[in-house]
């Protein structure tokens, strides 16, 4: 059974950095299209980093390029999400899931970005 538990988020004034964590179980994330998600309140969930599987390639959503990198430690069966230069326009719930997929969503984390 495919789980995900994410954390690491929490309070940052704005330019601040937060990294995440996605402890998978149930997949080995190295064999699989990985991705970070967010959903602010009263907005629909949108993506915010893919990575493909075996870390080849990366991309992101326009409004955090330059700012967010995604990566996995397939030894701890993890992905990352190192976020700088946040903004309050950041604040949301972060979630990730294998790429593409609709379910085992995890409870995600919140992050809030704030002076």
């Amino acid at each position: 059974q495919v789980h995900f538990v994410e954390s690491g988020g929490g309070l940052v004034q704005p330019g601040g950095s937060l990294r995440l964590s996605c402890a998978a179980s149930g997949l080995a994330v190295r064999s699989y299209n990985m991705a970070w998600y967010r959903q602010a309140p009263g907005n629909q969930r949108e993506l915010v980093a893919a990575i493909t599987s075996g870390g080849v390639s990366t991309n992101y959503a326009n409004s955090v390029k330059g700012r967010f990198t995604i990566s996995t430690d397939n030894a701890k069966n993890t992905v990352y999400l190192q976020m700088n230069s946040l903004k309050p326009e950041d604040t949301a719930a972060y979630y990730c899931n294998i790429r593409w997929s609709n379910s085992n969503w995890g409870q995600g984390t919140l992050v809030t970005v704030s002076s």
